[in-house]
């Protein structure tokens, strides 16, 4: 029998970025850990290597120094209370609507893009698809100017 290598993906030091950062911002809903001692422990974690470190720095103490104001920039699209949603699905939240703050450099597409690839791995069966309508609407608000509506 022939064995079919598994596909590789390729992930961008920047997507791995998001990924400790999520893990991080989980950390500190959880645990209520400072940003520099989450950073200090996820440097010494396998595949951290590969992330784009600088970014990842800017993502985890940007969303948690910044973590009041996110959430009052999200909880007009949200169904529920912030408090409520799972810690997952909010530090995904978290980290893209930091993303569409302050990095006018990434489209908003690809903001919106990687955090349901985010929820589709880490988060619950249809996060997803909540974490992509929050952030649409969240996206027309933020960044206007880059959406075409026909």
């Amino acid at each position: 029998m022939t064995r079919i290598p598994a596909p590789t993906v390729h992930k961008t030091s920047r997507r791995r970025s998001r990924e400790f950062a999520m893990q991080g911002l989980y950390q500190w809903q959880l645990a209520g850990t400072d940003a520099s001692t989450i950073e200090s422990q996820m440097a010494a974690a396998r595949g951290f290597e590969k992330t784009d470190r600088p970014y990842f720095s800017s993502l985890l103490a940007g969303a948690i120094r910044e973590a009041g104001r996110l959430e009052e920039s999200l909880q007009p699209y949200l169904d529920r209370k912030c408090a409520e949603l799972s810690p997952i699905e909010r530090a995904i939240l978290f980290i893209a609507a930091y993303e569409l703050e302050n990095q006018p450099d990434i489209p908003y597409r690809v903001v919106v893009n990687e955090a349901v690839e985010l929820a589709k791995s880490y988060g619950g069966t249809d996060g997803f698809k909540y974490v992509n309508g929050v952030l649409d609407k969240l996206a027309a608000f933020k960044r206007p100017h880059e959406i075409v509506r026909r």
